[in-house]
């Protein structure tokens, strides 16, 4: 049944629930409503103004919420197309202040449901999180009132909305609910290594059932939605659920019930590196007084992971972590895994003008979502190039996730031939593929590449469909831990520098160079690439 509160096209249109009581259940007492710009009161007929409702709180981890009834209905809201809302091959990102308009992010989310097949949306369980930049908790909030109105069953949310793009892609694959669902897509809330806060960026795209972002087919059908939209539905008297408290928190709609779930952002991850890895062996390296660590979290979501992996799973000392509590400005930072913004690490590792100490033997970097990563070892820095080509040489002895062999090996266009070689040289199979990780997970699916990697510090394997930071750095210690089985108390150890050297006399040395320009408006980008391509 549609009621219409007036004949101002202004008023919105509310879907009624169907005639019975309905429910949204909590024991904690009840808490202020988190203002939003992009809240809006629903006026029904004579009925008197709403209320603001309370913040809902699931009471312990596991728990579900219980308390006052309420009504939980669907809102229909007119709206107007944005132009540009045509997702990159990373998805969506602008900066703050203009998904800050009204009705932006909401345009973009609902082009999305529409896009997608209905089984993917209807009684469905998606994944919403990011990297915790400025502007997530509010994002998170918004999409789980339209994934209730758009009849999805259940939405999961990483502890204060932190979930690494990795993790974000680890999850939809291995995660199981209660009942047996599984996850058949997620939005991701990031703009990858981009600088975060009030006036910086803010990024959204999605990824599909199998881990990976959506396809071209998708992401044209979307952004071709942002450009007709007329309405999108949202559920407004749906309260805010607190998303710093582990738990559910259960509400009844118009169809049927739906579920917010709060859960811990690092234990799946975990759980499936120590399916890949030997930690054991990692561990022994670690515990080694001839070798020292140093990981940079850059003030991204890798924080959200660094302690419970390196130091409580790893016996790796905290002092070997840097900057890794997960701010929503990156702490004023450029959460980008460089030898220009990773500044800190660069300087500890004795590769920068004011080193004055000993370096570590190992030191890493992961950007804001934790999926790109920078290696470096004590005044030696491994190219990305070098880096995948590295591991895919190494992988079958080091990593026991490889021990049966590799499917083959991938790196996009502009990588150096570096892993071309390796490829060659093992007899593997070897594609070269477009800028986008879409590309790799393709060959994935066909069972056709197991390691693959971009000159933008992307590494990654087949346990997901993402680069994967957190993986790489594994990596890396898997093989040193190799390298030195057998010579853990000997007088030198194997570093990174020996590595890479024995690397390029086995397979010969690339060069390549890339060039970042940043902070440059598309529509001169394109005149400038025009100009190139003229000249």
């Amino acid at each position: 049944m549609i009621l219409l509160g007036s004949s101002s096209p202004s008023t919105p249109a509310i879907i009624a629930p169907r005639p019975r009581r309905l429910r949204h259940r909590t024991t904690t007492p009840s808490l202020p409503h988190s203002r939003s710009p992009h809240r809006h009161l629903v006026l029904a007929s004579s009925s008197p103004a709403p209320t603001p409702r309370p913040l809902a709180r699931a009471h312990r981890p596991g728990a579900v919420a219980t308390a006052a009834e309420m009504v939980f209905s669907v809102t229909k809201k007119e709206t107007k197309p944005y132009e540009g809302q045509k997702p990159g091959t990373s998805g969506l990102r602008k900066k703050v202040t203009v998904f800050q308009q009204p009705h932006y992010l909401a345009n973009f989310v609902q082009s999305t449901f529409n896009a997608l097949p209905a089984d993917q949306v209807k009684g469905a369980t998606i994944v919403v999180s990011g990297d915790g930049r400025y502007f997530s908790k509010d994002a998170v909030q918004i999409i789980a009132k339209m994934a209730a109105a758009n009849g999805v069953r259940r939405v999961w949310v990483g502890q204060d909305s932190l979930l690494s793009t990795p993790a974000v892609s680890a999850i939809i694959r291995e995660r199981i609910s209660a009942d047996g669902a599984k996850a058949t897509g997620a939005f991701i809330l990031t703009a990858s290594h981009n600088p975060g806060g009030p006036t910086e960026d803010f990024g959204i795209k999605y990824n599909m059932g199998n881990g990976g972002p959506a396809p071209e087919s998708v992401t044209d059908k979307i952004f071709s939605n942002t450009k007709t939209i007329t309405e999108y539905l949202i559920a407004e008297d749906l309260p805010n659920v607190d998303i710093s408290v582990i738990g559910v928190t259960s509400f009844t709609g118009p169809e049927g019930p739906f579920d917010v779930d709060v859960f811990d952002s690092a234990t799946d991850y975990i759980k499936l590196m120590k399916t890949i890895f030997d930690f054991e062996s990692i561990k022994k390296l670690l515990a080694s007084p001839k070798f020292s660590f140093c990981f940079d979290g850059l003030h991204g979501v890798a924080g959200a992971y660094a302690k419970r992996m390196f130091v409580d799973e790893l016996g790796a000392s905290e002092s070997s972590l840097l900057n890794c509590v997960p701010k929503e400005d990156f702490g004023g930072g450029h959460p980008d895994p460089n030898l220009t913004y990773a500044k800190e690490l660069v300087d500890r590792m004795g590769l920068g003008k004011t080193s004055n100490v000993e370096p570590p033997e190992f030191g890493a970097a992961a950007d804001g979502d934790a999926d790109r990563n920078m290696v470096l070892g004590k005044r030696f820095f491994v190219t990305p190039s070098d880096s995948v080509a590295i591991i895919a040489a190494n992988a079958v002895q080091s990593i026991p996730y490889f021990a049966s062999g590799l499917k083959g090996v991938a790196r996009s266009m502009p990588t150096s031939a570096a892993l071309d070689v390796v490829a060659k040289n093992l007899n593997l199979k070897f594609f070269e593929v477009p800028t986008g990780w879409k590309f790799f997970g393709n060959l994935m699916d066909a069972g056709m590449c197991s390691v693959c990697g971009e000159e933008s510090f992307g590494t990654g394997s087949d346990h997901i469909r993402e680069k994967d930071g957190i993986w790489a750095v594994l990596a890396w210690l898997s093989i040193l831990a190799y390298k030195n089985k057998d010579n853990l108390g000997g007088d030198k150890l194997v570093t990174v520098e020996d590595i890479v050297l024995q690397h390029w006399a086995t397979y010969g040395r690339h060069y390549y160079t890339r060039y970042d320009y940043e902070v440059f408006h598309s529509t001169d980008t394109c005149v400038y690439t025009a100009h190139l391509i003229t000249c």
